[in-house]
């Protein structure tokens, strides 16, 4: 089959490397993601390509055309080359079997591009173009499938997930990249089988849930993660927010809440050169989070109404929790958990106002992630009230307007006290130690309460605290 797509599109280096493997006798062939980008428009990138020449073969093929090739992946048969400012890997035909309690496979090289295809996760990625010739190798439907948005497997799904359950998260990655549907064995086999998601490494999965979260339609994703009951056994705090919701206790959807917020939060993200540059994880995997609190805190109160009391601390800890199982790293542990606790600080500020003292509390407890804060809390208004939302929405850009003022007239991005640790230990004559930090405290506290009061005004003040010390 000739394929149908702007050979223009494919990279160069994926021609040469066809000529050369076809001219020592072998097949060579561009395969999976990169083929399926093509089909859509993109260009492709990240060559994976496949053969039925031996790793050692395939580094007698590229000696003298490669600048460089290494061999770590040898014993799964890839050989990864280096041409200019290219790196790509070339992988010998293979086929695979899985014990059914681990992910760990038993590869043996194959010798026929048909089974390689059929080992594969999905049809779309399923698919070949034979090099040089650019001819379209789909024995299972791939360009098919991507035509009708469709995620499917190329044998069955209950086979495919059983040697790898991963791809039960892939699949709703996929389908959150796409915005494309699942087939209905499919989302079977994942309901079926989402248990056996536990026999896979918390790193692995946490890779796959960050693509999902970063991908163009993530809602569709979650959806598909806790419809399929996934979410139950890899993010159950997702799950859990859909709280029961009866005649006599209105209140939001808290699910689908978040949900809307995440979205609302992506569209105020910005291009590579503002504040938020696109896809932003931290930005979007607090917005999914912001609420899991809720179920912990949710009270029924005598006059009928629901209160979730301090449910953004509570959340805080789990969001930590959660991302700590999952194996994320520290930083950016702290910095989805600190979002979840402040996105609440700013309810309030419309109806009672706050001096310049708060304000800068806001800033500096938000510090680095001001910007963020900002978005996910107006992306928190998803009330259908206009009137309310208008309401919320002056209060914020009242809000912004006061921080950017005081930015200017104090520098308060880098708030600091008046007085520096040396200085405070030169006026005391004091040594390095606690009590150095316990004054920096002090003067810092009353920087953010009255404003800079200049070194001669600190210094007094400073001067009188120590004799309450004493």
């Amino acid at each position: 089959m000739v394929a149908f797509f702007d050979t223009s599109q494919v990279d160069p280096i994926a021609l040469q490397l066809g000529e050369l493997f076809e001219k020592a006798g072998f097949e060579l062939s561009l395969v999976g993601g990169p083929v399926r980008d093509l089909f859509l428009g993109r260009q492709a990138t990240d060559l994976d390509f496949t053969t039925n020449a031996t790793p050692d073969q395939t580094l007698a093929v590229v000696e003298g055309w490669a600048d460089a090739t290494w061999d770590i992946g040898r014993d799964f048969g890839t050989i990864g080359i280096r041409k200019g400012d290219d790196t790509v890997e070339i992988t010998t035909y293979r086929a695979e079997a899985y014990d059914p309690n681990s992910r760990k496979p038993t590869v043996s090289f194959g010798d026929n591009l048909n089974d390689d295809l059929f080992r594969r996760d999905f049809t779309i990625n399923s698919m070949a173009l034979r090099l040089p010739s650019l001819e379209l190798v789909d024995p299972y439907g791939g360009k098919r499938d991507l035509d009708a948005g469709i995620i499917q497997t190329p044998g069955t799904a209950e086979d495919s997930f059983s040697d790898d359950p991963l791809r039960m998260m892939r699949a709703a990655r996929f389908a959150a990249r796409f915005d494309y549907a699942l087939a209905d064995d499919v989302f079977g086999a994942m309901k079926e089988m989402a248990p056996r998601i536990e026999i896979i490494s918390a790193e692995r999965v946490r890779d796959e849930l960050t693509k999902l979260i970063l991908a163009d339609y993530p809602r569709r994703g979650i959806d598909l993660l806790v419809d399929s009951g996934l979410a139950d056994f890899v993010l159950p705090e997702i799950p859990a927010l859909k709280l029961e919701v009866d005649e006599h206790h209105h209140h939001k959807d808290v699910y689908q809440h978040s949900l809307k917020v995440m979205e609302q939060a992506m569209a105020q993200e910005t291009d590579a050169d503002g504040d938020v540059p696109a896809p932003d994880f931290v930005l979007r995997f607090a917005a999914l989070m912001h609420d899991c609190g809720k179920p912990a805190t949710r009270k029924f109160e005598p006059n009928g109404s629901v209160s979730f009391l301090h449910h953004d601390v509570v959340g805080a800890k789990i969001t930590k929790k959660r991302m700590r199982a999952l194996r994320f790293d520290n930083d950016t542990i702290k910095a989805v958990a600190r979002l979840v606790e402040l996105h609440m600080r700013f309810y309030g500020y419309g109806d009672a106002g706050w001096t310049d003292s708060a304000v800068r509390r806001y800033v500096r407890d938000a510090g680095p992630l001001l910007e963020r804060l900002h978005r996910l809390t107006r992306a928190d208004v998803t009330t259908r009230n206009k009137r309310k939302a208008n309401k919320i929405s002056n209060a914020y850009d009242d809000l912004e307007r006061r921080i950017v003022e005081l930015a200017e007239q104090e520098e308060l991005d880098a708030m600091r006290p008046d007085l520096d640790g040396e200085q405070i230990m030169q006026i005391l004559d004091i040594k390095p130690g606690p009590v150095v930090g316990k004054a920096y405290k002090y003067l810092l506290e009353m920087r953010l309460d009255e404003g800079s009061l200049g070194e001669e005004e600190a210094t007094r003040r400073l001067l009188a605290w120590w004799q309450n010390q004493q």
